[in-house]
C-alpha cells in the first residue's frame, strides 16, 4: 500500500520515527505549527493538498496526522482515495496517544500550558495551551450567549470556554522513542523563570503509529470515503464523524 502523509510538522520526529519502521510505502509533507492558528486557512491547505494527493493517482489512502484542531479538518473530503484522520480534538490528545489519557491529565485543565520536543523546536514558541476552539460557541460574545441561553446558562458556558489560566506549572509531554532530555531541561529552565513547576508526563507514540501502519481501529479513526466529507462532533468518543455532500 501506498499512502500521502499530510501532517503537522509537531508530530515530524514521531512520524519519521514511525515511518521508518511501516510496512507501507509513505510519502509526507509537513505544514507549519502556527497553521493551527488560522483553522480556515488551515482548512485550504489541507483540503489543496488532499486535492493534490489525488491527482497523483498513486495513493490509496491520504493520512491526516491533526486533531479537529479548532475546525481546521471539518469539512475536507476527497473523490478518489479515502481519508483517514485520528479521533482527536488536538494534538495533545495525540501525542498523549489517546483521549482517555487526555481527559486523565487535562479535563480540569483546559487552559494548561504544555510542550512536547514538536513544539520545543519548531515555530517561534515553546508551549501552547490546550485546545478548546472545538467547542461550539467559542468564538461568540458574552451578549449572545446571554440573548441565546439566559442568565445562568451563559455564565457558565462562558466561564467553561474561558477558563482561568492555570499559571502554577508547564507540562511536558515526553514520548519516549523521541525523547530529548535536552529539551526537557530548557523547559525546566523557562519554567524557573516565572515560579512554575514543570510536570513530565509520558506520552505514548501508538496514535500516530497506529495511523502510518495502516491499523485503523473505527474507535480511533475515522476514515473518510470519497463522496464524503469531515464532520465534527465535539464529543470524547466520536469526535469527528461522516458527512455526505450534497
Amino acid at each position: 500500500m501506498r499512502y500521502k502523509l499530510i501532517c503537522c510538522e509537531v508530530f515530524l520526529r514521531e512520524a519519521c520515527y514511525c515511518i521508518a519502521g511501516s510496512p507501507h510505502t509513505v510519502d509526507p509533507v509537513f505544514t507549519p505549527k502556527e497553521a493551527h492558528n488560522k483553522p480556515a486557512c488551515l482548512k485550504e491547505q489541507l483540503q489543496e493538498m488532499i486535492e493534490e494527493a489525488e491527482k497523483a493517482g498513486i495513493y490509496d489512502a491520504v493520512l491526516l496526522g491533526f486533531g479537529l484542531c479548532g475546525n481546521g479538518i471539518v469539512g475536507l473530503k476527497s473523490t478518489s482515495v479515502p481519508l483517514v484522520i485520528p479521533r482527536a480534538h488536538d494534538c495533545c490528545t495525540i501525542l498523549l496517544g489517546s483521549r482517555e489519557k487526555f481527559l486523565r491529565y487535562f479535563g480540569d485543565k483546559l487552559s494548561a500550558e504544555w510542550s512536547s520536543a514538536g513544539y520545543m523546536e519548531r515555530g517561534g514558541s515553546f508551549t501552547r495551551l490546550t485546545d478548546t476552539n472545538h467547542i461550539p460557541g467559542l468564538d461568540m460574545e458574552y451578549e449572545e450567549l446571554l440573548k441565546k441561553y439566559g442568565e445562568e446558562n451563559a455564565r457558565y458556558i462562558w466561564e467553561t470556554l474561558h477558563p482561568k489560566k492555570d499559571l502554577s506549572e508547564l507540562i511536558y509531554i515526553d514520548i519516549p522513542e523521541t525523547s530529548n532530555p535536552a529539551y526537557i531541561e530548557l523547559l525546566k529552565n523557562e519554567a524557573d523563570k516565572t515560579d512554575k513547576k514543570l510536570r513530565v508526563l509520558p506520552g505514548e507514540i501508538g496514535m500516530i503509529q497506529s495511523l502510518i501502519w495502516g491499523n485503523w481501529d473505527e474507535r480511533e479513526f475515522l476514515i473518510v470515503p470519497p463522496g464524503h466529507a469531515v464532520k465534527g462532533v465535539y464529543d470524547q468518543e466520536e469526535v469527528i464523524t461522516l458527512h455526505k455532500p450534497l
